[in-house]
C-alpha cells in the first residue's frame, strides 16, 4: 500500500469522523420526514446509527490491508504454478537469474508476480544490490508463503551453483499438484456457500417479510419503535444489501483467479 502508518491512521480518523457526522445527521431527519418517526425515536436511532458507522468504519479501515495482503497472497498462490513454469522455462534454456525476472516484469500479459520481479529488478538497477541480496528483500515483504518458499529456494540454488532450471521444473509440478487440491477444495467450499446464499438472501428474507406482513394484517405489528413498515424498509434497503456484500467478500475471498 502507498501509504506510511501514521498517514493511513490519520485517513482512517478522518474518514470515520466525516462518516459518523453524515449518519448522524441525515438519519435523525430521513426518519423523521420520510417515515414520520417521533422526534425522540428518531434522534436515538440517529445516535446509535452514527456510532455503528464509526465502529464499521474503524473496523473496515483496520481490515482493509489485511485484506489487501490476503489478496495479494491469493493472487500469488493461484499463478505460482504458471510463474513456475515460465521461469523454468528460461532457466532451462540458459537464461540468467536477473534476466529471468527482467522477463517477467516486462511482460505484456503480466503475471501476479511481475510486481515482485520489477521489485527485484529496481532493487538492482536503482539500488545497486545484487541478485541475491534483491531477493531476499522481496521474499521478506511478499505476503505468500508458497511464493516466498520458491524465491528462498532460488537463492540457495544460487548460493551452491545448483541446477536453477531443474530447481523450477520441481517447483513447477509441485505448484500445480497443489493447484488441483485448491480446485478441488473450491468446489467443495462453493457448494457450501450456495447453501448459506440460498438461506440467508433468499429464504430467510422471504419468511420474515410474510411473517411481517400476517403480524401487521392481524394487528398484532406494534414492535415498539420499529413498526411493521419500518421493519421492511430496514430489510429490504439495509439487511439484505449488507448481506449481498458480505457474501460478495467471502465469495472473492475463496475464489482462485484462474
Amino acid at each position: 500500500m502507498k501509504f506510511n502508518f501514521k498517514a493511513y491512521v490519520s485517513l482512517t480518523i478522518l474518514f470515520s469522523l466525516f462518516i459518523t457526522i453524515i449518519i448522524g445527521v441525515s438519519l435523525p431527519i430521513t426518519l423523521l420526514y420520510l417515515f414520520n418517526m417521533s422526534l425522540v425515536s428518531a434522534l436515538l436511532f440517529g445516535l446509535g446509527g452514527a456510532l455503528f458507522s464509526f465502529a464499521l468504519s474503524i473496523i473496515g479501515f483496520y481490515l482493509y490491508p489485511v485484506y489487501c495482503a490476503d489478496k495479494r497472497k491469493r493472487e500469488l498462490d493461484d499463478e505460482l504454478p504458471f510463474t513456475m513454469g515460465y521461469m523454468s522455462i528460461l532457466a532451462t534454456s540458459g537464461v540468467s537469474s536477473e534476466k529471468i525476472f527482467s522477463s517477467i516484469s516486462t511482460l505484456t500479459s503480466p503475471l501476479a508476480a511481475s510486481i515482485e520481479a520489477k521489485e527485484v529488478i529496481t532493487n538492482i538497477n536503482l539500488f545497486g544490490l545484487d541478485v541475491i541480496s534483491s531477493l531476499e528483500k522481496v521474499s521478506a515483504r511478499t505476503s505468500s508463503l508458497r511464493f516466498k518458499d520458491a524465491i528462498e529456494g532460488i537463492i540457495s540454488t544460487i548460493h551452491s551453483g545448483g541446477n536453477l532450471g531443474a530447481y523450477l521444473q520441481a517447483k513447477f509440478k509441485t505448484a500445480m499438484k497443489l493447484k488441483k487440491l485448491s480446485l478441488k477444495k473450491y468446489a467443495d467450499n462453493l457448494s457450501v456457500l450456495s447453501e448459506v446464499y440460498v438461506a440467508l438472501l433468499l429464504t430467510g428474507p422471504l419468511i420474515l417479510v410474510i411473517l411481517v406482513s400476517v403480524m401487521s394484517a392481524l394487528g398484532s405489528g406494534d414492535m415498539g419503535l420499529l413498526n411493521p413498515e419500518l421493519l421492511l424498509s430496514l430489510l429490504t434497503y439495509l439487511a439484505i444489501p449488507v448481506l449481498g456484500t458480505i457474501f460478495l467478500i467471502i465469495l472473492d475471498t475463496v475464489s482462485p483467479k484462474w
